[in-house]
C-alpha cells in the first residue's frame, strides 16, 4: 500500500478540512467521554475534565452539525433531559484516535 501524502496546506483538501474539525481538544476528549456510550450533559461535563458548560454546550452543537455527534430527547417538558452519543462517523474515529494512543505510550516509554 503506498504511502498517500495529502495537500494539507491547501484550504480545499479534505485532510485538513477533517484535521480543522477534531483540532479542538475538547471534541476529541468528548469523542473519548461518548466512546463509553451515550451520556447526558451533566455526565460529559464530569468526564471532561476542565470544561466550562458553555463550551460543552457549544462544542456538541458543532459535532451534531458536523455529523458527529446524535441528540436526543429524553424528556421533553421542563426540564428537558437530553442525552449524546456518537452516530456511525463519530465511531469510525475510534481506531484512527487509538492509533494516536499507542503513539503517545511508545514515544513516552521511549522517554523513560
Amino acid at each position: 500500500m503506498a504511502l498517500i501524502i495529502p495537500d494539507v496546506l491547501e484550504e480545499s483538501c479534505a485532510t485538513r478540512q477533517a484535521l480543522e474539525r477534531l483540532a479542538s481538544k475538547w471534541r476529541v476528549l468528548i469523542i473519548y467521554a461518548l466512546m463509553a456510550g451515550p451520556q447526558r450533559h451533566a455526565e460529559l461535563r464530569r468526564r471532561v475534565a476542565g470544561i466550562t458548560q458553555k463550551v460543552l454546550t457549544a462544542t456538541l452543537r458543532d459535532m451534531e452539525s458536523d455529523g458527529l455527534v446524535q441528540r436526543r430527547v429524553l424528556k421533553e417538558d421542563p426540564p428537558q433531559h437530553v442525552e449524546y452519543s456518537l452516530t456511525a462517523l463519530g465511531k469510525t474515529l475510534q481506531e484512527p484516535l487509538a492509533a494516536i494512543c499507542d503513539w503517545a505510550l511508545a514515544r513516552s516509554a521511549d522517554r523513560r
